[in-house]
């Protein structure tokens, strides 16, 4: 992991609870998934809606705007209308405290 940011705490976590940070500029999505915090980027590829505001089940994340639900671990478009995956991003749990690596796995197409 290059240049881990501190963002949260884990304790602010719920488990299956989405909660938005920011790095920089960039809005992410943080989910306790059964103990593994998993980021992705928070604006839905479809829609430019906030998915911090949608719904999680598993490591499935539902975009509340249209529906599109999106993997936690890969950012793989799961149900239409999306049809671009999300960046995802690193993340380390150190002393109580979440880690993210600022560098996501690809581009997030609307937000360039």
């Amino acid at each position: 992991m290059s240049e881990a940011v501190d963002v949260a705490a884990l304790a602010d976590l719920p488990p299956g609870e989405p909660v938005l940070v920011r790095v920089g500029e960039t809005p992410v999505c943080l989910v306790n998934v059964d103990g593994d915090v998993l980021a992705v980027h928070d604006i839905c590829t479809h829609a430019l809606e906030s998915l911090s505001g949608g719904w999680v089940e598993g490591d499935t994340i539902e975009c509340p705007r249209h529906g599109a639900q999106f993997s936690l671990r890969t950012g793989e478009v799961l149900t239409p209308p999306a049809t671009v995956a999300l960046p995802t991003y690193g993340v380390e749990v150190r002393d109580g405290r979440v880690l993210l690596d600022p560098t996501p796995s690809r581009e997030h197409p609307l937000t360039r």
